[in-house]
């Protein structure tokens, strides 16, 4: 399956959190960045990119449950592309999106620095 079909099915099949984070921050409703979703880098889909602050979310659910190592080395090769990556598990997304958002902002209000 070629990474364009793989993006699209992603963003159509999203999670309840992916749901609730992109309702915050589609259309720059975040501080007025633009955020992406399932953008292809390297070989991973990152769940959120914000290119102006170089800044990607994961988000968690179940299936990140004891895969510390596998994250990590995620985490490793996205940063390798200049983007710092902030992990939320989908259980915090869902109960307190604004917090989450107030998070992801703090980090692209220091970016811009």
């Amino acid at each position: 399956m070629n990474r364009a079909v793989n993006a699209r099915r992603l963003r159509r099949d999203q999670t309840l959190a992916e749901k609730a984070l992109w309702k915050l921050v589609r259309n720059r409703r975040l501080g007025d960045f633009k955020f992406l979703r399932q953008l292809p880098i390297d070989r991973y889909f990152a769940d959120f990119v914000c290119e102006a602050g170089k800044l990607i979310v994961e988000l968690d659910g179940a299936a990140h449950d004891g895969r510390e190592d596998p994250d990590a080395r995620r985490t490793q090769i996205l940063e390798l592309f200049g983007y710092m990556v902030l992990r939320f598990p989908n259980e915090r997304v869902l109960a307190d999106p604004g917090g989450v958002a107030d998070d992801i902002l703090a980090v692209l209000g220091s970016t811009r620095l």
